[in-house]
């Protein structure tokens, strides 16, 4: 016999005191790296899978032994034996599944990035805060993980480099010249404002040095037409596929941050970190740390401790979060964390269109 609907705000469990699971958007991010940590967790059940198309929801569901295909998202939400609804699918959906979810009681786990702009963030943290008592977060990115305990404790508890400020951060990569199609990635229908791993480099900056005051874009869009796959028509591309910020920090300092999807020989995803008593450089392609004091003659190598090496399992954290009560979902942010970043995206996108320097944060 089904449990009773549960009331919105009570993230009451399964009656046999398993948290159910309702997916909504079953790609490869979710089998690959959701579903494997998830498997390890204790007293949790699959319930529901709803995708894009169903052949595909029901190939996720025979692989997972989850008990139900559904063919609309809102039967996931409805669902009387889902406490949390896990969102895989693209940011285009994250909005509308998240509200509704919360709305119904359901815990939310949603797939990075948060929404497509502003507006839709805005909702979603609106409907968090009107159920205090559920839990919501994003998945992190992974970038800058490895090390983030150490730079945390330089910069904060050793102040290694002292008054930060300056910051110089760049990532160049080729994905928008490996192949003429369009990727959702470079739909801005799908996408919104989230432009190649913008927002990725963002939140794992903002941990460490902090958010912005103000920020002046440029997101021009060199390559403007892609072949769509499914039609092999080529489309008018709005996505920007290169992408440079200037502004200054909370904290005073200034900040320089450009990415690139045009680069066939790119160097290493590196920031620099320049303070009034030496520097830091963190490589994110390869998680190592180095840095001088001002009397230091050249950077050195700083090594992990293995006792600050992180590598969390975000699932797990989040599952926690529920039944302790606590909230605390570790490194995936809470949507209130994750609005931040969407925040500066938006305030990017401003500037670039109408050539102006925009302050934080926004009206």
């Amino acid at each position: 016999m089904m449990p009773p609907q549960k009331s919105p705000g009570s993230g009451t469990p399964m009656s046999n005191g398993s948290l159910g699971i309702g997916i909504v958007g079953a790609g490869d991010i979710v089998r690959t790296r959701h579903m494997p940590n998830l498997a390890e967790v204790d007293d949790i059940a699959f319930v529901a899978v709803t995708n894009r198309r169903r052949e595909t929801a029901e190939a996720f569901a025979a692989d997972h032994s989850v008990p139900n295909v559904l063919d609309n998202w809102r039967d996931v939400v409805d669902h009387p034996d889902v406490d949390v609804v896990w969102i895989g699918a693209t940011p285009y959906m994250h909005a509308r599944v998240s509200v509704a979810a919360l709305d119904a009681g359901k815990h939310v786990f949603c797939q990075a990035r948060m929404a497509r702009n502003l507006a839709e963030a805005r909702d979603m943290l609106d409907a968090a805060e009107r159920n205090p008592g559920l839990v919501a977060a994003v998945c992190p990115p992974g970038i800058g993980v490895a090390g983030d305990r150490t730079m945390l404790r330089l910069l904060r508890a050793d102040r290694f480099i002292g008054t930060l400020r300056q910051v110089r951060m760049s990532s160049f990569g080729d994905t928008a010249v490996v192949n003429d199609l369009l990727h959702w990635r470079q739909d801005f229908d799908v996408s919104g404002y989230n432009v190649m791993n913008v927002g990725i480099m963002v939140e794992a900056l903002q941990r460490w040095v902090g958010t912005e005051r103000d920020v002046q874009a440029m997101t021009p869009v060199h390559i403007k037409e892609r072949r769509n796959p499914e039609t092999n028509a080529f489309e008018p591309v709005r996505v920007p596929d290169s992408f440079t910020a200037m502004g200054e920090l909370v904290s005073g300092a200034d900040y320089v941050y450009q990415w690139s999807g045009l680069a066939h020989h790119e160097p290493a995803t590196e920031v620099w970190l320049y303070g009034d008593r030496g520097t830091l450089v963190y490589d994110f392609d390869h998680d190592t740390i180095a840095g001088a004091t001002s009397d230091d003659d050249e950077l050195s190598p700083i090594e992990i401790p293995a006792d600050e090496h992180y590598d969390p399992n975000v699932e797990t954290d989040f599952i926690d979060a529920i039944r302790t009560g606590s909230h605390d979902t570790g490194l995936a942010p809470s949507f209130a964390r994750a609005f931040k970043y969407m925040e500066f995206m938006e305030a990017a996108t401003r500037s670039a269109r109408d050539g102006l320097r925009i302050s934080l944060p926004l009206d």
